[in-house]
């Protein structure tokens, strides 16, 4: 177990402050949530979603018995279904022969696929990074989305964000972070970790960082 007495999900937070910063604040989304890049863009960002979470999911079945990872594999959680229905809803039945990963969303999710692979504690960090950002940040996002493209209420185009199995969020974040705590990791592993965890962050805002390339060119 940890050798410090300070939570893990203390220590991961605090961490990757400074990378969670610079990917909330990231130019790409100010643009998008500001109104400044239409629903075509909003479109291209879910779709890079999809590849990052079908790395993630299709590991679920062979890490749900694993004593690190096992965890956090939680049906409830899952979202790659619900991002197959908003990108049907936002780019029409021909979405699949228009998804197309740009070269950090490949990065991103070739990194997950390989700690899936190899090492689940470092699974799980990015499992942390992206899931309990959806039930807490995108929130914000889903609301202004709603809003800027008269999309339908916690329905189609943002299904992504609406978590039907989970009834009462901060007590599900609450357990997700004392499993965290719980993490049966010590000595250099943490630290490892906790580069895993900045790295997941920084590679979310290279994501970013091309899609705003993308936008801007064509503006």
């Amino acid at each position: 177990m940890l050798e410090t007495s300070t939570p893990f999900s203390t220590l991961i937070r605090t961490a990757t402050e400074q990378q969670h910063n610079e990917a909330e604040h990231s130019t790409f989304m100010r643009d998008l949530l500001t109104g400044q890049l239409g629903v075509k863009a909003f479109y291209r960002y879910t779709a890079q979603l999809w590849f990052v979470y079908d790395a993630l999911e299709k590991h679920s079945a062979a890490l749900d018995s694993d004593p690190v990872a096992g965890p956090f594999v939680r049906p409830e959680l899952d979202r790659l279904a619900a991002l197959e229905a908003d990108l049907a809803y936002l780019g029409g039945e021909n979405w699949r022969d228009e998804l197309t990963a740009l070269p950090s969303t490949a990065a991103y999710a070739a990194r997950i696929d390989e700690v899936a692979q190899d090492w689940p504690a470092g699974y799980v960090v990015h499992h942390y990074t992206r899931y309990l950002g959806d039930l807490s940040g995108g929130q914000v996002i889903r609301g202004t989305a709603e809003k800027l493209w008269d999309l339908p209420k916690k329905g189609d185009g943002v299904r992504f964000y609406v978590f039907d199995g989970i009834t009462n969020p901060a007590a599900f974040k609450r357990e997700y972070r004392e499993s965290l705590d719980q993490l049966p990791i010590e000595g250099p592993e943490v630290d490892r970790v906790l580069d895993e965890a900045r790295l997941a962050f920084t590679m979310n805002t290279e994501v970013f960082r091309e899609l705003g390339s993308e936008f801007s060119a064509r503006n």
